[in-house]
């Protein structure tokens, strides 16, 4: 035993013993070819936990339907608080963003995470906050089409994108409107989406040159809007929500996929992928 431990010892920090090889197996259930029907087809995304952190989301707007829960974090003085959420949503972008994840997977639990307020604005200590506390709530998606431009958040908006990434945590974010440097969908931890033309909510494509790793639906989409409304909206702030409701699809159906094999999905799920040029 003392050798053992010994050679144990001898090993670099998060080596894997030859004798642990067999005690992490996974066995693996993999189609020949990964294909959209595999991936999704007959889902409805129920069991998933989908959070949308964002400026609210409308209670029982036609298109969103119940909610889990709505949060709204807030700064009470020096302190952040989280306080159950009653004026909803507040400029109705977060509305628009739960009603695409809602038509896409409509069996999806949502919850809505409220760090934005009137006038699309917000704070980076609320937006960290709501992040922070949406992973430790354990959502498998969380859909962020916000962005913050200020680098003194950065830092700590990768650590909670890392951490959602190895606690299975899903975050889908819409990259910048304009071509300028923001967080989080710059970092590769995260799903990051623009947007494309086309209306087919399901077609979405992989960019070979990332920073924006996906394309989804985003230009002249009809979109839930506050007062039981819909209206048609363009941005990426609405692709983000098209993958996310996707991939509450394929969690729904492949339940034990990662955050990696579940990227791997898309990817080979994507519609330029395959394809001959």
């Amino acid at each position: 035993m003392a050798q053992a431990n010994a050679r144990l010892d001898e090993l670099p920090a998060w080596s894997l013993p030859a004798e642990a090889v067999e005690r992490i197996a996974l066995p693996a259930d993999w189609p020949e070819q990964v294909s959209g029907d595999w991936a999704w087809g007959g889902a409805d995304g129920g069991g998933v936990k989908v959070c949308v952190l964002d400026s609210g989301v409308e209670p029982d707007h036609p298109r969103v339907g119940p909610l889990q829960r709505s949060v709204a974090v807030q700064r009470d003085g020096e302190e952040i608080v989280f306080v159950d959420d009653e004026a909803g949503d507040l400029c109705g972008h977060g509305t628009a963003c739960a009603g695409i994840i809602r038509a896409l997977a409509p069996a999806c639990e949502l919850t809505s995470v409220r760090v934005l307020g009137s006038g699309y604005t917000g704070s980076g200590p609320v937006l960290l906050a709501g992040l922070e506390w949406a992973l430790e709530e354990g959502f498998d998606v969380v859909n962020m089409s916000l962005s913050t431009t200020k680098r003194r958040f950065a830092e700590r908006l990768h650590e909670l994108a890392d951490a959602a990434y190895f606690r299975r945590t899903m975050i889908v974010a819409s990259a910048h409107n304009m071509p300028i440097e923001s967080y989080p969908w710059r970092f590769a931890s995260v799903i990051s989406v623009g947007s494309h033309e086309l209306d087919d909510p399901f077609a979405f494509y992989y960019n070979p040159l990332p920073p924006v790793e996906f394309f989804a639906r985003g230009v002249e989409v009809d979109v839930a809007w506050l007062g039981g409304a819909t209206i048609r909206c363009t941005g990426n702030s609405f692709a983000a929500p098209h993958l996310a409701g996707i991939c509450a699809l394929v969690l729904s159906k492949h339940r034990d996929l990662t955050p990696f094999q579940l990227k791997a999905v898309l990817h080979l799920t994507s519609r330029n992928v395959g394809v001959a040029s």
